[in-house]
């Protein structure tokens, strides 16, 4: 089997402005590489009229440029079909932006590039900054030109090299002023607008950056692969960790300044803790991601216990050389036990200089954390009343036996409230027991009595202990209300998110329904999910009153994309429901994707569909147009001819014919509108009581041999609602259609009264009515080939002439209107075998009476 074919490589010059010089080294490059022995050919190269770039051309092969015309003009533009037929190791495509004329094989230059590239052929180009797609706008405001030819930055990005050309400002102006880059009637204007020092300046900074950008990349690619996380000081980069607190906007800005003074990049982070019961309010995140855009930074959300740990690890994995962290709440005291953020992150940083800035909340002491007690209010009322009473108790039940029991069943007992208290009401009802119960054990129950002195050191140690056992249990107590509050918690979250991810997957409204749901779960007033578009926020759906118009209104904003937001009304949600919310905000974002998947699949099939109707119908129509007009035109042609001498006979013959045809012509055509107007929704029936009798009847007058046809009609059926038109038009299609392909040959008959036997024609098509509970069904019975086996619903498609292998006329839509005209008055038709062959097609309507009331 042939191996995958290897895709081509591409290199592009990049200059800040036309005439730096790079399809100059577009060419010297080219050059080089046929002297090395290279195959080299120029696919196209523009030299605009310059000397010494259209010298570099004489000694390199040049393919011959295609002539494409346009509105009366003819343009040269590339061959590509000759350049992919020549395949050369390298072809040289100058201004990869360029718009090709229309009528090309492909809209730009670089999709020819692409095709190049896929060929297996190595490409050289040029572009300039102010081509890419990203930067358009940038320039236009620095220049006052709007560059109407881009070239996606991802196209450029992708390629294995791309190489500045770059000259200084006050270079580029002299070579403009000597001619060297447009013709003398044009260096005037061109040096007084466009190239002005200034613009030229800001160009040359503008690719510059957009190089540095995407060496960056390339690094963070390279250390990426190579699993290199120590820091490499290449660019200066500062991240600020921010808590969320009322602090975090200062240090935002704060790092700002320092960001910009050491010309690097700035990244925020916001830490947040695992379990989820700790955090900003949504509110406050939601209006620092603003303000982080505002300064031109990037907004990162980073999830961990270990919070230094995991800030250190974000800052190793973007390069980072400095860190910006907002100086500790902490009391000196606190600090004694725990160290604290700062002071971790500082230990533990290498080669990250650390910044610690000063704020005005740094000395109103740590900030209160929502939801830090995982105990009930209850328990801890609990606990607290129960840190009172049972101490009390134990004193009043043990002081009149003090004498009689030892001392180590008193300091039990009290060990063993402080442990029930403990385990009730937490850290401060067990705190609050031991003291009292060690003040009690001390007052009644330890020489001296009835005196708070301590006598002996082992008494102290005992009161030591009790306090020790108590912040020990109480902890304990804390620690596992914690846990299972966060298995809850994770619980809760894991069903919110199987239950999104049910809805998306099996409703048939998937996105109102989610959006519902997290109303429902969440308590909301509304939820909308909001998209910017064009840069206006647009309602893609809401459920709920007073949805919001823009993110800004909501109580809770929680971003899926920069463009798509979850906008929730109703009251503001604690940070621990902020997991579950983005889960089923990136749900709302699928069951959206979906949704627009959905309609464009529809559409898709619809297009399809009307394609595969059209491509029938061309085919079908063709011949039974041509059949019924070429014997029109022949008829009349006989008529017409003078030297024909035609008996009365063969005119009436003749004119038979002609009627014949035409007849056949309009019913074709009345086939075909009756289709259209079924598909456009056009039909709009007016229905009334009628009976079948009055109906068949009707339908039948057309027909020429009655002979065929039995009619069993009684006239004492109920009455059904129906258009009478319309179900006319039903009748005769079933029945035409019956005639053309039910007719057997005559049978031999027996006479019954014994005189011999006598040839007839048996009636071949029965048509029948009988009355079934409230409806009323008419049967047209054949006994002819039938259809073929499993085709039954396959019969009332358009174009369909199932088991039909003569050359019987009609095209094959006569029961594709009968059902779509059955279908609008709310009727069924359906096809079934003849028992010994044949078809039988049932209309069913509704009794009249039945359907009114």
């Amino acid at each position: 089997m042939e191996s995958k074919r290897k895709r081509g490589e591409l290199r592009i010059y990049l200059g800040s402005a036309p005439g730096v010089g790079k399809t100059f080294a577009l060419l010297g490059e080219a050059h080089r590489r046929r002297e090395r022995g290279t195959d080299v050919v120029v696919g196209l190269v523009e030299t605009h009229g310059r000397e010494k770039t259209a010298r570099l051309l004489d000694g390199l092969e040049e393919l011959p440029r295609r002539q494409v015309e346009h509105r009366g003009v003819r343009f040269a533009e590339m061959d590509l079909d000759g350049l992919l037929a020549r395949a050369p190791e390298v072809a040289v495509v100058d201004e990869l932006a360029h718009t090709n004329v229309p009528g090309s094989r492909n809209a730009k230059r670089w999709q020819d590039v692409e095709e190049l590239l896929d060929a297996g052929v190595d490409v050289l180009s040029t572009v300039n900054v102010q081509h890419l797609e990203s930067l358009n706008d940038v320039v236009e405001r620095i220049t006052g030109v709007r560059q109407r030819e881009t070239v996606p930055d991802e196209v450029v990005r992708r390629a294995e090299q791309v190489e500045l050309v770059d000259i200084t400002p006050e270079a580029l102006r002299r070579r403009l002023a000597h001619g060297n880059v447009y013709a003398a009637h044009k260096i005037d204007a061109a040096l007084g607008n466009y190239f002005r020092p200034g613009n030229l300046t800001a160009l040359r900074e503008l690719a510059l950056l957009w190089l540095a950008d995407q060496v960056d990349v390339a690094l963070q690619r390279y250390r990426t692969e190579q699993r290199i996380t120590d820091t490499w000081e290449t660019r200066e980069r500062v991240v600020v960790a921010i808590t969320g607190g009322n602090e975090s906007e200062t240090l935002i800005r704060r790092a700002r300044r320092i960001a910009v003074r050491a010309g690097a990049d700035l990244v925020v982070v916001h830490v947040m803790r695992g379990d989820g019961l700790t955090g900003a309010s949504p509110q406050l995140v939601a209006k620092l991601r603003r303000i982080t855009e505002d300064v031109g930074a990037t907004f990162h959300t980073v999830v961990g216990d270990d919070v230094p740990t995991s800030l250190l690890e974000f800052a190793r994995g973007v390069n980072a050389t400095q860190l910006v962290l907002g100086t500790s709440r902490r009391s000196r005291l606190a600090r004694v036990f725990d160290e604290g953020i700062g002071a971790a992150v500082i230990q533990a940083s290498g080669p990250i200089d650390v910044h610690m800035v000063t704020h005005p909340e740094s000395r109103r002491g740590p900030r209160r954390r929502v939801g830090r007690n995982p105990l009930s209010r209850h328990r801890v009322l609990l606990g607290r009343l129960l840190a009172v009473l049972l101490p009390a108790a134990l004193t009043g039940v043990g002081a009149p036996f003090r004498d009689d029991l030892a001392f180590s069943t008193d300091l039990v007992g009290f060990f063993l409230v402080t442990v029930v208290v403990a385990l009730v009401g937490g850290l401060g009802p067990a705190v609050g027991a031991a003291l009292l119960g060690a003040g009690l054990l001390n007052y009644f129950f330890t020489p001296p009595y009835y005196s708070l002195a301590v006598a002996t050191p082992e008494n102290l140690v005992t009161l030591v202990a009790m306090l020790v056992v108590a912040v020990l249990v109480a902890l304990v107590v804390d620690r596992a209300a914690r846990l299972a509050a966060q298995g809850a918690r994770a619980r809760t979250e894991a069903a919110l998110l199987a239950s999104y991810a049910r809805t998306v997957l099996t409703s048939p409204h998937p996105l109102a329904r989610l959006l519902e749901k997290v109303r429902e779960n969440f308590g909301l007033e509304s939820v909308a999910l909001l998209e910017r578009r064009d840069g206006d926020w647009e309602r893609v759906a809401c459920v709920g009153p007073r949805p919001c118009d823009e993110p800004d209104e909501a109580d809770v904003d929680v971003p899926v994309t920069a463009d798509v937001h979850l906008a929730l009304r109703g009251r503001a949600l604690p940070a621990s429901d902020q997991r579950a919310l983005e889960a089923a905000a990136g749900q709302a974002l699928m069951a959206l994707r979906q949704q627009r998947m959905a309609a464009e699949t529809a559409e898709a099939q619809r297009r399809a569909e009307t394609t595969e109707l059209r491509t029938a119908l061309l085919s079908a129509v063709g011949h039974d147009l041509r059949t019924p007009l070429t014997s029109i035109k022949a008829a009349i042609g006989s008529l017409r001819d003078a030297e024909l001498r035609l008996s009365a006979e063969d005119t009436d013959e003749l004119l038979e014919t002609v009627e014949v045809s035409a007849d056949r012509l309009t019913g074709l055509v009345d086939n075909l509108l009756d289709s259209s107007r079924l598909a456009t929704g056009a039909v709009r029936p007016l229905l009334r009581a009628v009976t079948f009798d009055e109906v068949v009847a009707r339908a039948l007058a057309g027909i020429d041999d009655r002979r065929v046809v039995s009619v069993d009609v009684g006239e004492q059926l109920p009455s059904v609602l129906a258009d009478v038109g319309l179900l006319e038009r039903v009748v005769a299609n079933v029945v035409d259609n019956a005639l053309r392909h039910g007719r057997l040959t005559p049978r031999r008959l027996v006479d019954v009264d014994g005189d011999g036997t006598i040839d007839a024609d048996e009636p071949e098509i029965a048509v029948r009515a009988s009355a079934y509970g409230d409806r009323v069904e008419l049967r047209v019975v054949d006994h002819g080939r039938g259809l073929p086996k499993n085709t039954a619903d396959s019969v009332f498609a358009p174009f369909q002439r199932l088991g039909d292998r003569d050359a019987t006329p009609g095209v094959g839509l006569g029961l594709s209107v009968a059902k779509g005209f059955v279908d609008a008055m709310g009727g069924s038709i359906a096809a079934e075998d003849t028992p010994g062959g044949g078809l039988t097609i049932v209309i069913s309507l509704p009794v009249a009476e039945v359907a009114v009331a």
